[in-house]
């Protein structure tokens, strides 16, 4: 069903964890699924710095998070902004029909991290 990077990305997950210095964190879910991420960003000098999520959900949902915390790790406020849930799948090397919604957590959880940041500058 899961693909080699899919599998590695749930069973080895980047970036997992607590951040109790984080700059900002949001937490998301799915109607759909009931999937949960919350997400914890440190940002410096609008660069996020540092990354860390906590998924509660299937193997796609946690390597979404996974690949999706690499993905903008290091990278700029704005430039992480443009993330998108294809860019997710893409990075996976695709995703079953029925579990593209599990990437777009992901998504929704750095964003609205970096939303909430941005709010509070």
């Amino acid at each position: 069903m899961y693909n080699d990077v899919v599998m590695d990305h749930f069973q080895h997950p980047r970036n997992v964890g607590d951040m109790a210095d984080a700059t900002s964190v949001a937490e998301v879910g799915s109607q759909e699924c009931g999937d949960t991420m919350k997400v914890f960003i440190k940002i410096k000098d609008d660069v996020i710095d540092d990354i860390k999520f906590q998924t509660y959900g299937c193997a796609a949902a946690i390597a979404s998070s996974s690949i999706a915390t690499e993905m903008v790790k290091g990278k700029t406020v704005t430039e992480a902004k443009k993330l998108t849930k294809n860019d997710v799948v893409t990075e996976l090397g695709g995703l079953p029909d029925q579990k593209i919604h599990c990437s777009l957590l992901a998504v929704d959880g750095i964003l609205g991290a970096i939303e909430a940041y941005e709010k509070n500058k």
